[in-house]
């Protein structure tokens, strides 16, 4: 079962899982890195590009899911490293700290407030993210171009991706494209009728969130409202 709440670090959502069965629980793109504990070990996933499909992995799972973009201050890597991976948090941090970091994290009440209570304290030991990538999540959920955002934000359109490379994983239209898919999804689930939910959510048409679906969640929309996502 899926449960999550809001995080004491801005934006930040803390989650546990226990799949129901092997392979279970497909996850979609959503702009977003978190911070993960499974079996007493911490990873991190990357922002991911397409539907990640977890393997015969099972047990409970926590983590933190952090606000598009603010992950890679705290991690001390750029996002775009880290693109599609799942990659153990001693492979980014020294040895020797990982071993502390991860007795107290399983030593806590429970991995899920113990992985906040880590993310908490590195927040407090670095610089916070620029305010800038804020600007520019809400301003492609909320359908404006990638042209006119980076025109109000005095940024040229090179730079504004190179800088959503390192912050986001890849660059402001591919972000866009992922967060109007949440969008859809919303909508559809709320049980608005397909027509709609395209129309309402920045796609040409039906068909063009149709294939939309199908290409970052690997199921027709139907299939993955039914259960598969």
């Amino acid at each position: 079962m899926y449960v999550e709440r809001a995080s004491r670090l801005p934006g930040a959502v803390v989650w546990t899982n226990t799949p129901s069965r092997p392979g279970v629980g497909r996850v979609l793109p959503d702009g977003c890195m978190d911070l993960l504990w499974h079996d007493g070990r911490l990873m991190v996933a990357g922002p991911d590009t397409r539907a990640y499909l977890p393997g015969g992995v099972t047990g409970p799972w926590a983590g933190i899911r952090f606000y598009p973009g603010s992950a890679p201050a705290l991690l001390g890597v750029p996002a775009h490293e880290l693109r599609d991976r799942r990659v153990e948090l001693a492979d980014l941090w020294p040895a020797s700290q990982m071993r502390r970091l991860a007795d107290r994290v399983n030593a806590a009440p429970d991995p899920a407030s113990g992985l906040e209570d880590l993310a908490v304290w590195q927040a407090a030991r670095v610089e916070p993210p620029d305010p800038l990538l804020r600007q520019v999540v809400t301003a492609l959920d909320a359908g404006r171009p990638v042209a006119v955002i980076a025109d109000q934000l005095g940024l040229g359109a090179r730079q504004l991706h190179r800088r959503s490379l390192s912050a986001f994983g890849y660059g402001p239209k591919t972000l866009a494209r992922i967060l109007r898919l949440r969008r859809a999804l919303a909508l559809a689930r709320a049980g608005v009728p397909f027509a709609q939910t395209a129309a309402r959510a920045g796609y040409a048409d039906q068909a063009h969130l149709a294939r939309d679906v199908r290409e970052l969640s690997g199921l027709p929309l139907g299939e993955l409202l039914g259960g598969g996502g």
